[in-house]
């Protein structure tokens, strides 16, 4: 079956076929259409077991097999799994009786089908929260990736990452929606695509970056349209998230989302149902949704801009990208990789380059991180003449971009000040000696690239130390 939801079925176990297939329509409606029905008792234990069905309902008065008899077999042989017992009687006697037993619910079946179905739906959320933490667990005893293939596009040996590849590899077969944020550049895309491999889904990874959306354009992008839904709409339309049916919908800039799309989307998520424009008939989804943002969302809902039930909705599963500049022990493999795809691009050669650029490289803070260091290796290979690649592009790129920001900085100065906290005062013979000693720290001591972070020349950097090694002598 196409667009199935939950991954594991949900089994039904009632004598009563009209009531199966009534309560199995129900479910379908509801957007759990993952169901398998039985109307002999019997067979529901090896059903259980063939199937790995995460949640079982069982009706409490049945020939063959009692469930008040088959309850208890169930907990015994499974009791991961959530047995809900159903009943034609309200008996508050029998409620308790399979409460003891181990019955994850009791409900009527007259009086109660939606809070049957709300009953459901929650047991099959625990079910899959049970199986993320147990994959967790195992991840993190055994350190290692049970599908490292899923993270390629991702360059990277740092540990860091790897974690986060873990709790990817725990979360990615739910269908909970993951929100991934991070800066910009960071490459939120290419770990929504390794979810969306992980999960093993059979439909699209369909993306959309929503930033500059209206509220209309965005509805008629994800939802579609009814023929004649207004001006100009001679056709009907597909949105998204229909073309992502059992597959993944990747959002994008979540946090320029205005009011009005963020209530949609919060029905799209909490019930998996929407309706195109022009339609009064809701449709449902089986598309698992991740969503991106660069921007802070809990203070976008400390200030109202962010819905706080759309806030906590999106949760669930969280992955924090950090930036480049933390991870800069992957400048290296980030380098080699970025060089050889700029050069097949350019049809050039892959050049060498001089021993001391990942030390530049490792000077600068990349705002941009990754996507901007990706930037300006392609720059500086199609300027590339010679057989080593130069420097001079790099020096060039990171001496004007600190010099831009350090103009926007003396222009907006901070509320407080860089040695606010500093008592006393370093003289400035002090200082001088702390900048160039944290300057060739940073260089790894060449002083080349210490004498550019200073912004003098090479010679002034080298006549400054002899001139505190001269110091030192005198004191000694």
């Amino acid at each position: 079956m196409k667009g199935q939801y939950p991954r594991q079925p949900i089994l039904l176990v009632d004598d009563e076929s009209a009531w199966l297939h009534s309560f199995r329509l129900s479910l379908c409606s509801a957007g759990m259409n993952h169901v398998i029905t039985s109307d002999d008792p019997r067979t529901a234990i090896e059903l259980i077991g063939e199937h790995r069905c995460p949640v079982v309902v069982l009706d409490l008065n049945m020939p063959y097999l009692a469930g008040e008899e088959l309850l208890p077999q169930i907990v015994e042989q499974y009791p991961g799994v959530a047995a809900i017992v159903v009943t034609g009687l309200d008996t508050v006697e029998a409620a308790v009786s399979c409460m003891k037993q181990g019955a994850y619910d009791f409900y009527t079946k007259v009086s109660e089908e939606q809070r049957l179905i709300n009953g459901v739906r929650r047991a099959v959320e625990v079910a899959e929260l049970r199986s993320e933490n147990a994959a967790l667990k195992t991840g993190f005893f055994s350190q290692e990736l049970f599908c490292p293939e899923a993270f390629s596009e991702i360059i990277t040996h740092n540990r860091q990452l790897h974690t986060i590849f873990q709790y990817m590899e725990a979360i990615a077969s739910t269908s909970e929606p993951v929100l991934i944020s991070g800066e910009t550049g960071v490459g939120k895309e290419l770990f929504a695509r390794a979810v969306h491999r992980l999960s093993g889904r059979r439909g699209k990874f369909v993306a959309i970056n929503i930033s500059g959306y209206d509220e209309t354009l965005l509805s008629d992008t994800l939802f579609g349209h009814k023929r004649g839904a207004y001006s100009g709409a001679d056709t009907s339309r597909q949105g998204l998230v229909s073309q992502a049916a059992d597959g993944t919908l990747f959002l994008d800039e979540i946090g320029d989302l205005n009011q009005v799309a963020q209530v949609k989307l919060l029905r799209l998520i909490q019930e998996r149902e929407y309706y195109p424009l022009g339609s009064d008939t809701a449709r449902s989804t089986s598309a698992r949704m991740i969503f991106a943002t660069h921007q802070d969302l809990e203070q976008l809902q400390q200030t109202g801009a962010f819905r706080q039930d759309l806030f906590y909705r999106l949760c669930t599963h969280q992955i924090h990208i950090p930036p480049l500049r933390e991870r800069l022990d992957d400048l290296h493999l980030l380098l080699e990789h970025f060089l050889a795809v700029a050069a097949k691009k350019l049809a050039k050669p892959q050049p060498a380059y001089p021993t001391e650029l990942p030390i530049l490289l490792g000077t600068y803070d990349y705002p941009g991180n990754v996507r901007e260091l990706e930037a300006m290796i392609f720059n500086a290979l199609s300027k590339h003449q010679s057989h080593t690649l130069s420097m001079d592009e790099f020096k060039h790129y990171i001496c004007q971009r600190n010099s831009s920001r350090s103009m926007v900085q003396q222009e907006s100065p901070p509320e407080m000040g860089l040695f606010s906290d500093v008592h006393p005062l370093p003289t400035l013979k002090q200082g001088s000696e702390l900048l160039i000693t944290e300057a060739l720290s940073r260089a790894q001591g060449n002083q080349a690239i210490a004498a550019q972070m200073l912004g003098i020349t090479r010679q002034a950097l080298n006549w400054r130390l002899k001139q505190a090694g001269s110091q030192s002598k005198k004191v000694a």
